[in-house]
């Protein structure tokens, strides 16, 4: 299970609604957060992201807003208390590898996991959800 957080950078603002948006990325338990990638709209990193948190509205896929810094710390400040209990199976059937704080990341391919952050993000390109 996970959740899927969107910008609206032409968020009404009153109700927040907006036609078009951008997908950031998801967090699902157990995992790196999969920071979405977006080379055509200038987006490559954390700090991209960042600079264009400014423009707009930060919404989960449920409606609620989050704030930007709200966003920033469950990307930053991800981990698990107990190491995982996955084998090496595990992890190749999942294109994964033990990640920071108890976590499984995304293996670097080049096509989809394009790369790892500084800290408790993987690179995601492509479509996802």
């Amino acid at each position: 299970m996970g959740t899927n957080y969107y910008l609206r950078e032409s968020a009404c603002q009153h109700c927040g609604r907006s036609d078009e948006r951008l997908h950031i990325g998801k967090s699902s338990a157990g995992w790196c957060f999969a920071l979405h990638v977006i080379p055509e709209e200038g987006i490559n990193s954390l700090d991209d992201w960042r600079i264009r948190w400014t423009k707009g509205r930060i919404f989960d896929e449920y409606g609620t807003e989050v704030s930007s810094d709200d966003l920033n710390d469950r990307i930053t400040h991800r981990g698990r208390a107990e190491p995982s209990n996955w084998t090496p199976r595990d992890y190749a059937e999942n294109h994964a590898e033990p990640g920071p704080n108890n976590m499984a990341r995304h293996k670097i391919d080049g096509r989809h996991c394009v790369g790892h952050g500084e800290g408790t993000w993987d690179l995601i390109a492509g479509e996802f959800s």
